[in-house]
């Protein structure tokens, strides 16, 4: 009898122990980040672009931006939070500021706002829990950024800005003032054919020998002289940084390299990444953020003016010349305009 207790005992600690070893390997599986559905090893591969692609596909409110689909992404230290901001592009419209936001999406470091968010002119009464709501979730090391071209020409902007904070980084794209307004003009009349004709919106009696109506927005916008001024009320100058909009044409790496260097980031976009299409007569993409195979921005880019009289945009010229004169100096850069 006493044999027998001793061979159940003995049984019973078998299986006690077979079940703590069970356990033990469990915990130990789980512990080491072993999921069926994305082990560590497939993720370590991935660039931080990528990580964040996956917290933005959650699609939850939330800020925290970790899925429970990737368990792995808390156990690795990473999280994607949204952030408010540490750049904007704040103009020129039809300067090119597209061209600057989806050629700087290429960088794996860049995350911004899917379109253009006009929080500091059109939505500021919502608050800025809602602001931040707008923005991409990011890691630890990403920049958060947005474009909204009016910024720039906003009154109320500059200070709403700085409130929000006094050490963002500015960019502005500028163009030739004159073929920006006939960019914009061209815009305006390919959705009301009935607008009236360039000129007869430009001059205040419709005749290129009146005085150049400023209150007209194509108009006012080139002034840039005038807006930067109030900026720089509230911002010093070494937090702009200045995107000449012909050469962002004609040499997109050279002007995006300048870029990764004032937000600070590594110098990861290049020429590589670039192709002309003499169709469009505009750079297009070889591969970008979304896009596997190479593209151009949209069939709006390169479209063609309406033809002006020569007089019209010489007479504009000369309003926008001693203006571009003190923008040269103030900015320190030649943007060599005519």
């Amino acid at each position: 009898m006493l044999m027998i207790n001793q061979w159940r005992l003995f049984i019973f600690c078998v299986l006690i122990c077979t079940l703590f070893l069970y356990l033990s390997l469990l915990l130990l599986n789980h512990n080491d980040g072993s999921y069926s559905d994305a082990p560590p090893s497939r993720w370590i591969g991935l660039s931080h672009s990528q990580i964040s692609d996956i917290s933005m596909n959650l699609k939850r409110d939330k800020e925290i931006g970790w899925s429970p689909k990737y368990p792995f992404l808390r156990q690795e230290g990473l999280q994607a939070i949204r952030n408010l901001p540490d750049a904007l592009i704040i103009g020129v419209k039809k300067g090119g500021t597209r061209a600057l936001l989806e050629f700087l999406r290429l960088h794996p470091d860049v995350r911004a706002a899917g379109s253009e968010v006009h929080f500091f002119d059109r939505h500021y009464s919502k608050g800025i829990h809602w602001y931040r709501q707008q923005m991409p979730p990011t890691l630890e090391g990403q920049i958060t950024m947005e474009k909204s071209p009016s910024y720039f020409v906003s009154r109320d902007v500059p200070q709403r800005v700085y409130h929000m904070n006094p050490a963002i980084k500015l960019l502005l794209v500028v163009r030739d003032p004159v073929t920006r307004a006939i960019s914009d003009y061209a815009q305006v009349v390919s959705k009301n054919i009935t607008l009236p004709k360039f000129e007869d919106l430009a001059f205040r009696n419709g005749s290129m020998f009146g005085l150049v109506d400023t209150s007209w927005i194509p108009i006012r916008i080139g002034v840039y002289v005038r807006h930067l001024e109030r900026w720089l009320h509230y911002f010093p100058l070494r937090q702009f940084h200045f995107v000449s909009g012909e050469r962002l044409i004609v040499d997109p790496a050279a002007e995006i390299t300048q870029v990764q260097d004032f937000l600070g980031l590594k110098r990861i976009i290049s020429e590589k990444h670039f192709y002309f299409n003499a169709t469009k007569g505009f750079p297009c993409l070889k591969k970008s953020e979304g896009h596997s195979s190479p593209h151009c921005l949209g069939k709006t880019k390169g479209r063609s003016h309406p033809p002006i009289d020569p007089g019209v945009t010489e007479r504009l010229r000369e309003f926008y010349r001693p203006f571009n004169a003190r923008f040269y100096q103030i900015t320190g850069i030649h943007f060599g305009w005519p």
